[in-house]
Formats: structure tokens, sequence, C-alpha cells
């Protein structure tokens, strides 16, 4: 188990904000992971474990439809892509842009598809997927327009659910590509 998985679930408990389920089981963890394509980082995986955050925009891992669940998983890509198509948006490291629209989003889609898969915490709020994998930054993610939402997963919590101010550590860029949009909270965009 993950120690800030852990603690960010309880210091979420112990707030009384939100309904909280019994955590997934290993047998849950397997069955989406399997069906999704995916495999949860290992702060998110204990954070999930020792409680599931029922209600509001919290990704119900255990009872929501699979097609809600699937959109949801997918969001991030279909916002780059969106943006690419209505906002102009274009990576640098995907070379030159095709000049007709369908070949700039085939192009995008075939980057996108090659770039960590990014899961839903909370609301827009992702982390990446992979096992082995912890400490990550929560992002929030909103077509190309991405920021941290707390430098890892009790830090989100923190920031997110305490009330009154809490310290704010910050969140060093650690997830391909989309740390690369990543703009440290409080510096203004380019």
């Amino acid at each position: 188990m993950d120690a800030v998985g852990s603690e960010a679930a309880a210091r979420l408990a112990g707030l009384g904000t939100v309904a909280i389920g019994r955590g997934l089981t290993d047998d849950e963890f397997v069955r989406i992971e399997h069906e999704f394509g995916f495999e949860f980082a290992d702060d998110h995986r204990a954070f999930l474990a020792a409680g599931l955050p029922v209600g509001g925009t919290w990704p119900n891992w255990r009872d929501d439809a699979r097609r809600t669940l699937a959109t949801r998983l997918r969001l991030p890509v279909d916002g780059i892509l969106f943006a690419v198509e209505w906002r102009q948006f274009w990576h640098d490291a995907w070379g030159p842009r095709p000049a007709r629209m369908k070949d700039a989003l085939r192009s995008a889609s075939y980057q996108l598809a090659r770039v960590p898969q990014m899961v839903p915490v909370y609301s827009h709020h992702y982390l990446p997927a992979g096992r082995g994998a912890c400490g990550h930054p929560v992002l929030s993610i909103y077509q190309a327009d991405i920021e941290p939402a707390g430098a890892d997963l009790l830090d989100y919590v923190d920031r997110q659910f305490a009330p009154g101010p809490t310290p704010r550590r910050s969140a060093a860029p650690t997830v391909e590509f989309w740390s690369d949009l990543s703009v440290p909270t409080g510096r203004p965009r380019a």
C-alpha cells in the first residue's frame, strides 16, 4: 500500500464532507483494470482501497455504468482533440501541423495514443495510470488548459476538500505530455 494514498483517504474520510463507501477489493481492481485497459497508480490504488468516495462527480468505479466510466477516461484526450479542432491547439513535439483538419486530428490522435493514460480522481482532476508509480501531481485537465490541482494526492485532498486555507506545496511536472501543458499554480499562462 502506498502511504500517500492511504493518508489522503484517511484525511478525506476524517473531513466528513464526502460519502465514503467500502474500499475496492483486489478482485474489483483486477476487473476494472482489465475492462478499461489501464492500471491504477499505486497511490490512487491505495486511496480507493481504503475507501471509495461516492456521489457528486467522484467516479464510482464499483457502480457507475461502463459507458460513463469509459467516457470519463476519454475526456482528457477528447478535450485535446477539441482544442486541436476549435482552438488551434498544436503541441510543438508533434511537428508541423497538417493543413487539413482531418489530417491534423488524425495526427493528434496518433500522438495522443502514445501519452500516459489519465485516470479520473474527481471531476476534471486526474492522476496518470501506471502500476509502480506514485507521487504524481493531481492535474486539472480541461481541453488544453492543464494545471496542478495538488502536488500529490494528499495535497490535493487538503486543497480541494479541507476547510480554510491550507499550505500549498509546489507540484513538480512528472507526466509526459500532460505536464508539458501544465502551468504551476499561481504562475500566469504565457
